[in-house]
């Protein structure tokens, strides 16, 4: 549990920069979307002055080169962003998932059979290439931060929705079920008042392992431009454009690369830590 103590650590920290990013760049004296191109050598193609990449009292992770933006600014507004949309793509699934997986475990055999090929059919879709399709035809002026929020979200419910119908199946056999029906209930109140409360452990634990790669979702479309459009900051977004500075101004790709490795790293000693509470016979049958 050393390690889920760890990730939760390292998650309740971000979470938290992320919420006080105007307090913080407030503090350093900094915004995200400042240009100062006094700080950039434009004879060196726009190298920042200074070593570590422009590394100062006044930005204290230095600045972007060319623009000469605070990189500081950009990371903590950045994990907004980043975060926010990885928790809302999240939730989406979570939302999706469990409705659809109840529908089939609850279901009869025509209905099972028709949900079950539908949530196949969800996780056999490449998602990022219907991910890339969707991002380009959508208009410039919509949110984009609620925009991939929502595509990470429909394209990736699949997981959810298969275990939330095997846990289903495996609790509609239970007594207080069956005495549930006897007593009149229907189908959907027995759903939410009975089955429901059993696949809560599961499906918690089971999002907390989906957070990491949501995280990734965000970083790789903002990577290949269709994500987060500047002046609007994420990680992403950063390592994107870092990733043609990255042997002159090594500073400029190590910083969003950390706060997303670490981001991932967090959430899935986070979740590993979730699923080993929730079923502490396989960390006894590990050990």
């Amino acid at each position: 549990m050393r390690h889920y103590r760890v990730g939760l650590a390292i998650v309740a920290a971000l979470v938290l920069i992320a919420l006080t990013a105007p307090l913080l760049t407030a503090l350093e004296g900094q915004d995200a979307t400042g240009f100062h191109p006094e700080l950039v050598n434009s004879a060196l193609g726009g190298l920042p002055n200074g070593a570590l990449g422009g590394i100062s009292a006044d930005h204290w992770l230095g600045v972007e080169p060319g623009t000469g933006r605070d990189i500081f600014a950009r990371i903590v507004y950045g994990a907004q962003v980043s975060l926010g949309v990885a928790i809302g793509a999240t939730v989406v699934q979570v939302l999706i998932g469990t409705t659809v997986g109840l529908a089939a475990g609850m279901g009869g055999r025509l209905a099972d059979g028709l949900l079950t090929r539908g949530i196949d059919l969800m996780m056999a879709l490449p998602e990022l290439i219907f991910a890339i399709a969707l991002l380009v035809i959508v208009p410039a002026g919509f949110p984009r931060p609620l925009l991939l929020a929502g595509v990470i979200g429909v394209f990736g419910w699949g997981g959810t929705a298969r275990l939330v119908r095997a846990q289903t199946l495996s609790l509609r056999t239970r007594d207080y079920v069956a005495a549930a029906r006897l007593a009149g209930a229907g189908r959907v109140r027995v759903a939410r008042r009975e089955i429901l409360p059993g696949v809560v452990a599961p499906v918690l634990t089971y999002a907390a392992l989906l957070l990491p790669g949501n995280i990734v979702s965000e970083a790789g479309l903002s990577f290949l431009g269709i994500g987060v459009r500047p002046p609007t900051p994420s990680w992403g977004q950063m390592l994107s454009n870092a990733s043609v500075w990255f042997r002159s101004d090594p500073m400029y790709v190590i910083i969003p690369a950390a706060a997303i490795f670490l981001a991932v790293l967090a959430f899935t000693l986070l979740g590993d830590g979730v699923r080993k509470a929730a079923n502490p016979r396989t960390t006894g049958a590990a050990s």
